[in-house]
């Protein structure tokens, strides 16, 4: 039984990490805090993923049928949501002046919070791109969901999100420290070059999930963080 339940705790850390490793709006979010605040801005903002991420896997888990003919039926008003909304995060990153943040970083003044809970809700708001993509991992790794609500059948759910939750806090945690190496080359005025970028690519990545939802071109996971 014992072995059994490492088997599926490592399945889910594996789903973690791979539904992780993906080139989206806050992957890009998070690299642009720990170069322009701090390492411990990327490592919260990259908790802050991971959690949002488990929260959505759990829900994915457990409600699999439910949810797969939702997304069916509501997939392309559910993109366009996504995409305006990833839209105005790009926006808002690419005309913010990084010069005062950091200041107010070097004066002890930076909110994690605000950091985790902002992130948090930019993932959260692309369920309709996350939960697929984790769902085909879950197939990837023969992760099975709930059969039965006894006791082995609960013990081997919580295994999975808590071996998904720890693959996700692994990589994002490693993203972060690995970013941070190169953040001391960085100078304040390079940060507002980092912000432009940043909010360059995030907002074509919304851009491209609207046009896409109508010309059916859209990978999936491409916008999952």
């Amino acid at each position: 039984m014992y072995l059994g339940i490492i088997e599926v705790l490592l399945r889910g850390f594996c789903v973690g990490i791979a539904a992780s490793i993906t080139v989206g709006p806050v992957a890009v979010l998070c690299i642009q805090r720990t170069l322009s605040k701090n390492r411990r801005s990327g490592i919260v903002s990259g908790l802050g993923i991971a959690s949002a991420d488990t929260l959505m896997a759990l829900i994915a888990y457990s409600c699999y049928s439910v949810l797969q003919s939702q997304i069916e039926q509501y997939n392309q008003l559910l993109r366009v949501v996504a995409g305006i909304f990833v839209v105005i995060v790009g926006v808002y990153i690419f005309f913010q002046n990084p010069v005062p943040q950091i200041r107010r970083n070097r004066a002890g003044k930076s909110s994690l919070g605000q950091d985790f809970a902002s992130i948090f809700g930019l993932t959260i708001a692309n369920f309709i791109l996350v939960i697929p993509y984790i769902l085909t991992f879950f197939a990837v790794f023969k992760i099975t969901t709930i059969e039965s609500f006894d006791a082995a059948g609960l013990g081997r759910g919580l295994a999975v999100i808590a071996g998904f939750f720890g693959g996700a806090t692994l990589w994002w945690t490693s993203l972060a420290f690995l970013i941070n190496l190169f953040r001391r080359k960085f100078r304040p005025r390079h940060m507002l070059t980092i912000n432009h970028v940043a909010g360059i690519v995030i907002g074509v990545l919304g851009i491209y999930t609207i046009l896409s939802t109508f010309f059916n071109i859209i990978p999936h996971g491409v916008l999952q963080g």
